[in-house]
């Protein structure tokens, strides 16, 4: 985790990339600077991930009916979680909103301020490139500072005790949600990890909603229609 807001579990020193940085850690491929897996599935797991790290600091708890119950707006001192924390709604006016529906609004903001993050951190360099000569794109290279091997060994160690800890359970989650468990060395028993880590995600109301908006938007996309 990292921060540096007076008062809060990222008061001090920092302590490392936050929960959304270490699942887009994970999500790279070294290789070609891109996620491993759908980059719009990736998108909503990084907005999935902000929300845990907020659960996490008391920010926010599950509401009735698949809502957000936000909690205070006083920031938390880390880019990443004060600009998920800046977009969740007033809670002396209600405060709630729905997950899905937050996930989808703020997938994309919370994407850059992750790139952001970890370019300032030294893990990555942004590169502009062209496909074809034509189309803009954005490549993540590797910085001077690792970071993603870290993610990795801390992920296969939290997977060799069965994600005994919260925050590993949430990261687990989250990475099959978004389809990244299909791209992650999970071991030999593949399968059966894979099974496990499904049922991580029905246990868990925020990857449950990052998992529904991935099928929304696939069964959009089957049918010709927009995702809602």
């Amino acid at each position: 985790m990292t921060g540096h807001g007076a008062g809060s579990k990222w008061g001090g020193a920092d302590r490392g990339p936050t929960l959304p940085e270490e699942l887009l850690l994970l999500a790279l491929d070294p290789a070609r600077g891109k996620p491993l897996n759908d980059p719009s599935h990736l998108r909503y797991g990084l907005a999935g991930a902000a929300l845990a790290e907020l659960e996490r600091a008391g920010r926010v708890t599950e509401g009735r009916g698949g809502r957000i119950l936000a909690g205070s707006p006083l920031p938390l001192g880390d880019l990443v979680l004060d600009t998920a924390l800046g977009t969740l709604p007033d809670a002396g006016k209600g405060g709630e909103i729905k997950v899905k529906r937050w996930v989808r609004s703020t997938a994309r903001g919370i994407d850059e301020v992750c790139r952001q993050r970890l370019e300032q951190r030294g893990a990555v360099r942004r590169e502009s490139r062209r496909a074809l000569g034509l189309f803009r794109y954005e490549r993540l290279a590797a910085g001077p500072l690792d970071l993603a091997g870290p993610a990795r060994a801390r992920f296969k160690g939290a997977l060799a005790t069965g994600f005994a800890d919260p925050r590993d359970r949430a990261l687990a989650a989250l990475v099959a949600a978004t389809h990244l468990d299909r791209k992650l060395d999970l071991g030999r028993d593949r399968r059966a990890v894979r099974r496990d880590l499904k049922a991580l995600v029905r246990d868990d109301w925020i990857a449950r909603a990052v998992a529904a908006v991935i099928l929304q938007d696939q069964a959009a996309a089957g049918s010709g229609g927009g995702g809602g």
